[in-house]
């Protein structure tokens, strides 16, 4: 059986780096935002919120809003964030499988390429809907396994040490049906839409280099490759092949899945 603790205090520790991407996912904040239909006047929680790109996003437009996640240094930035932007924000350190907050809290629950991190997603999305209101919103964006971010999740697992057996991969949360299946008979009206957006980078190995740095599982594996160069060097050629797949004027092309639903 898999301690599912030591598993979320990795997750802490591996996603404490992930602030400086901000001003990437910063691009697909509206997106979700628009999507979820959010109105002035919402009470809003943003799970798993990072740096709190999503929260912020909701706030300039008029809605009241909460945000937790489980990495105490992204909610520190995420305070930043709110102060820097002038925006009155709840953000606390919370563990998307127990969220503090009551039964038929919110509006709208959202999350942006965060909830999917969750070990447990049946817990993940059940905490999520627990908090919704009756006919309330949830919608989030995640990343499908053929595309860019899945592949790399593949590739990385490739080289760094496998993902217990027991332990749904992230990119699952990517997949229609297996979403469909999640929600189950709890929502109805369920939508999806693909978006997509460019990370600036002046070549896919600008890119590499960006997301061996701060993106927590990548890291992970570069360091533990350390030891054995020529192993390392070979990770670092496919992921600057797999990201050149998406490379167009200065960009890297991330393409994503977003899912609506109406709490019954």
């Amino acid at each position: 059986m898999t301690d599912i603790s030591a598993i979320k205090d990795k997750a802490k520790k591996m996603w404490s780096t992930f602030a400086p991407f901000e001003n990437v996912t910063g691009l697909a904040a509206p997106e979700l935002v628009k999507f979820s239909g959010l109105k002035k006047g919402d009470k809003v929680l943003d799970v798993a919120c990072g740096t709190g790109v999503v929260a912020i996003t909701a706030a300039r437009l008029g809605a009241t809003v909460c945000g937790s996640d489980i990495t105490p240094e992204l909610i520190k930035r995420a305070k930043e964030n709110a102060e820097i932007s002038k925006y009155n924000i709840d953000f606390k350190v919370a563990d998307v499988e127990e969220l503090p907050y009551d039964d038929n809290s919110f509006d709208i629950v959202l999350s942006q390429f965060g909830h999917m991190f969750a070990p447990r997603p049946e817990v993940a999305i059940s905490e999520m809907l627990r908090v919704l209101k009756p006919k309330g919103i949830v919608a989030f964006s995640t990343w499908p396994p053929e595309l860019l971010t899945g592949r790399l999740f593949v590739l990385t697992s490739k080289y760094g040490p496998p993902m217990p057996k027991d332990i749904s991969p992230p990119v699952a949360w990517g997949e229609v049906e297996i979403i469909k299946e999640r929600l189950g008979d709890n929502v109805k009206n369920i939508t999806f839409h693909r978006a997509e957006y460019g990370n600036p980078a002046l070549s896919p190995s600008h890119m590499r280099l960006l997301i061996e740095t701060y993106i927590g599982p990548v890291a992970a594996t570069v360091k533990q490759l350390e030891a054995d160069p020529k192993t390392l060097s070979q990770f670092r050629e496919e992921m600057d092949k797999l990201l050149g797949e998406y490379f167009q004027n200065n960009a890297v092309i991330q393409s994503y899945l977003m899912t609506r639903a109406v709490k019954i």
